[in-house]
Parts: structure tokens; C-alpha cells; sequence
């Protein structure tokens, strides 16, 4: 079936992050990391029929929620062999990575992340007690990675905010490096599902990658973990389910002691229901119309900002649907006078760490992305 992701769909009055913190109704959000798109049908009808049980107390995570994690990561994405004993599950991406931080180090110890970067990637390791060791999405880590004080690689694939998609080439090149260098690789794969066929690019799994190098040596092993959450792909970020995947044992548990200490271990059932009704046909389908509703997208804004702003860079979107642009000017102030003289929303580059750009969220129906786009031309 095909289905409309030109439906409006109101969000105020409906406590988002997203909309109700904006300055008024008329404001036009192309911000917070999240689509103003309906969830795909199968997840809703599987919530609806969980909510008309009436008890909602405390989860217990299925079998069948394992399986369709790793059905959907096998048949989807050629990631074969997770193992149920792998899964760590817990309420998001983002207190995932902060208990792996947590687990793999210590105060003081250096972890080394491609920037600009995700802004919540930032406090994560600040609220460890560690310092974040900065590198270009596009630098050689091997230097960097010869400090013995890097202890930890956090990768983001696809990257947040640039889109890129990584080759096969510079993950094998990082998971080589890191390996020789005993540098523990935290991959936060939370934007899997978003890749622009037009760029001849797809993702490919940092587990896949690291297992090639590992069965090349009889020497040290690469250890990494893996972060996933079907939150980005199917707008279910408020239900709180993501999944660590790790397959050391004695990593693991250092892993899910960190969980425990940070009192993030029980997950939403509605997320759980979700995931599981997600990551099935009906959910790859309504999955793939949306990537080809998003990427049309993407091209009507580079077409618009080339003839409108040709001063501006647009950075090519391989992957995500968070279009990263350079303005060459102060991007903080470019920001607050979009939003108080077009009304328009969008975030700058300064929150991930570089100024000069801005972060425009093209999840959204067309006819509000061009309202946007005039807004700003006027």
C-alpha cells in the first residue's frame, strides 16, 4: 500500500519537546531530531491493542523482541550471528552510550569523537569525568588513537550532524586502527535506517567491519558495542527503547552494571510492543516510502537554497534526514534572526560544535518545509 506522508499532522497542544517549546503557534520547527510524520500502521494498530489490555506495570522483554531485533539487523542489513545473550536493552541511545562511557573508563581518560558532533554525545563524556579528544569527520584517527589516554572511539553511523555515510573503506580503516591501539569502539547506529540511494552509498554495520579484522589476527581483538533503536526510524522516540549489543561477555557486564548504576534498566512496554511491531514487512515497507519521501525532500531544499542562498554550502545529505549547510557567517545569529523575522525555527551549528553551519530537519510534510523556505526568502 502506499501510504501519505503529506498529511499534517498537528503536534501542539500535545506536550512536544518539538513544538510546545516554541515562541508561537505560527512557528514553523526544523529542529529537534524528530519527523512530524505518523508512525507506520502496524506499530499503531500493535500499541492500540496494547493499550486496550488497561494494565501497564513493570516489563518483561520477550523472546520475540530479541528475535525480530535480529531478524530485521540479518535480513535487512547482512548483520547474521547476534546472539540473544548479546542485548542489553534500556530506555535510549544516549543513556546507553553514557553507562558504556562510564563502563569502559575512567576519570581523566580521553575519548575521541568525529566533530562536529551530536550535542548530547558531548555531555555524555563530560558527565563521565572524561575529556573529549575532538578529530574532522574526514581526518586519520591513527595519530590521535596513539595517545594511550584515548581510550574509547564513539562512532556515529551514519554521522549526526554532517550525513555522512561511512565506506566499507573508513570503517575498516578505523576498526584497524583501533584494534592495533586497544581503543574500545562504541558505535551509535541510531540513523541506520536513513541512507540517500542517490549518493550509491548504504549502511553497513560497524559489527560486520569489526569482525572481518577480528578474524584476521590471532592477537588482541577489537572490542566494541553497538547502540540501535528503532526511535529515529519510526518517529518513536518517546516510547524509550534502544538496545546495546555487545558480544564480550566480561564487557557486557561491566556494560549492565553501568546500566544498573545509573538506574536505567526498565524500558517503556509500549516501546518494547513497538519495536517488535516495527521491525517486520509491513514496517520495511512504509520504511522504504519514507526514505524516498524525505530524499525528495532534500532535493527541493538544495535546489531552493542553490538558486535562493547560493552562498551557502549544502553538505551532501548521504544519510539522516538532518540537512547540514554552511552559511559562512555567524550561524548562532543567523539563527535568531530566521526565527524572529521569518518564524522558522532551525538550529545552529554552534551546539555541535561548529558555528559556521546550521542543521535544518527535513523530516517534515513538503508544504510546510516551502513555507519554511519562503519564509526565509522573503
Amino acid at each position: 500500500m502506499r501510504y501519505d506522508f503529506d498529511k499534517i499532522v498537528n503536534r501542539r497542544g500535545t506536550d512536544s519537546y518539538k513544538y510546545d517549546s516554541l515562541p508561537n503557534d505560527d512557528t514553523i520547527a526544523l529542529w529537534v531530531a524528530d519527523m512530524d510524520f505518523e508512525t507506520a500502521p502496524c506499530v499503531m494498530n500493535a500499541l492500540r491493542k496494547r493499550m486496550e489490555h488497561g494494565c501497564f506495570g513493570y516489563t518483561k522483554v520477550p523472546d520475540s523482541y530479541y528475535q525480530a531485533t535480529i531478524d530485521w539487523f540479518s535480513r535487512r542489513h547482512g548483520w547474521h550471528g547476534i546472539q540473544k545473550e548479546w542485548f542489553i536493552y534500556t530506555s535510549g541511545v544516549v543513556p546507553a552510550i553514557s553507562a558504556i562511557i562510564k563502563a569502559m573508563t575512567q576519570p581523566g581518560d580521553n575519548v575521541l569523537l568525529h566533530t562536529p558532533a551530536y550535542n548530547c554525545f558531548f555531555s555524555s563524556i563530560r558527565n563521565n569525568d572524561c575529556h573529549i579528544e575532538r578529530i574532522g569527520v574526514f581526518e586519520d584517527i591513527e595519530a590521535k588513537c596513539c595517545d594511550p589516554s584515548v581510550k574509547v572511539l564513539l562512532l556515529c553511523n551514519p554521522h549526526n550532524p554532517t550525513g555522512h555515510v561511512w565506506t566499507e573503506e573508513e570503517l575498516t580503516h578505523i576498526a584497524e586502527v583501533c584494534q592495533k591501539h586497544n581503543v574500545f569502539v562504541i558505535a551509535d547506529e541510531i540513523h541506520c535506517e536513513f541512507v540517500n540511494p542517490a549518493f550509491g552509498k548504504k549502511y553497513i554495520p560497524f559489527a560486520t567491519i569489526a569482525d572481518k579484522v577480528n578474524a584476521g589476527t590471532r592477537n588482541k581483538k577489537l572490542k566494541y558495542c553497538i547502540c540501535t533503536s528503532p526511535s529515529k526510524a519510526f518517529n518513536i522516540a518517546g516510547l524509550q527503547i534502544a538496545n546495546i549489543i555487545c558480544p564480550d561477555d566480561s564487557i557486557r557486564r561491566r556494560i549492565d552494571r553501568a546500566i544498573n548504576i545509573n538506574e536505567v534498566c526498565d524500558v517503556n512496554p509500549f516501546g518494547v510492543i513497538a519495536l517488535q511491531a516495527a521491525y517486520t514487512s509491513e514496517g520495511e515497507d512504509w520504511l522504504t516510502q519514507l526514505n524516498e519521501y524525505i530524499y525528495s525532500n532534500y532535493d527541493f531544499a538544495k535546489q531552493w537554497i542553490e538558486e535562493h542562498f547560493p552562498q551557502w554550502q549544502v553538505t551532501p545529505l548521504e544519510g539522516t534526514y538532518l540537512l547540514w549547510v554552511k552559511v559562512n557567517t555567524d550561524a548562532d545569529q543567523l539563527c535568531k534572526d530566521i526565527l524572529n523575522r521569518c518564524n522558522v525555527y532551525i538550529n545552529s551549528g554552534s551546539m555541535y560544535g561548529d558555528n559556521n553551519y546550521i542543521r535544518i530537519n527535513l523530516a517534515t510534510q513538503r508544504s510546510r518545509l516551502v513555507e519554511a523556505f519562503k519564509r526565509m526568502t522573503i
